[in-house]
């Protein structure tokens, strides 16, 4: 009976890390490469790719109409979501994990939050903006993130491996996912989180924390 508990245990465990993709280090937080990840998650151009992987750049306009480029968040460790504001499932949800963030580092410019909209055709800079007033959002610390819609499916899938579904970003394809994934200051993929978790969120608040001191 205490064997078949045990092995009942690894299994899940398994299942856990290969559902939530979630890779618990001891100490320095693993840096996340295309081909150690779940094939599903990962473009067939990448899955076998050399060397470091790291995030895209990108053009998108924020909350104030202003245009962000991975040029803007240079030097910062990122966290980085996908959502829509006429969500009324997940995405209250994440974002509330997402406000506790901010509030973990309000006083450290050192973090930027990232939250892209997926359904930019609808989420408008003045829709964003009322968001992010509704949200507490600091400006200069998250940015909530319009533009064109193949881009930001783009980065979902190919830089930040944040879903499983595969799709163009064309009008019928969709992207909804509740993972946070933490970036660090040489854009390379260091954590994935479920954003609807308060527990999960507070290993990523933690995490943050271990990349702060890794910069010293």
């Amino acid at each position: 009976m205490v064997i078949r508990t045990a092995a009942f245990l690894g299994i899940a465990m398994v299942g856990i890390v290969i559902g939530y993709f979630i890779i618990r280090p001891s100490d320095k937080l693993r840096v996340f490469h295309p081909r150690e990840l779940d094939e599903r998650l990962v473009d067939p151009s990448l899955r076998n790719a050399e060397g470091e992987h790291h995030i895209m750049d990108f053009a998108l306009v924020d909350q104030l109409g202003r245009t962000i480029t991975l040029a803007d968040v240079k030097d910062r460790i990122i966290v980085a979501d996908f959502f829509f504001t006429t969500c009324t499932t997940i995405c209250p949800k994440m974002t509330t994990q997402m406000e506790r963030v901010q509030e973990a580092y309000a006083k450290d410019d050192r973090i930027v939050l990232l939250s892209h909209s997926v359904t930019p055709e609808v989420d408008s800079v003045p829709t964003l903006a009322a968001y992010a007033q509704l949200h507490n959002a600091d400006p200069e610390r998250w940015h909530f993130l319009t533009g064109d819609r193949k881009q930001i499916y783009a980065l979902a899938r190919r830089s930040y491996f944040a879903c499983q579904d595969k799709g163009d970003g064309g009008p019928d394809d969709f992207v909804h996912t509740e993972n946070f994934v933490l970036v660090d200051p040489q854009h390379r993929i260091r954590g994935f989180y479920d954003g609807t978790s308060a527990k999960s969120i507070d290993l990523l608040i933690g995490d943050i924390g271990k990349l702060l001191e890794e910069g010293k």
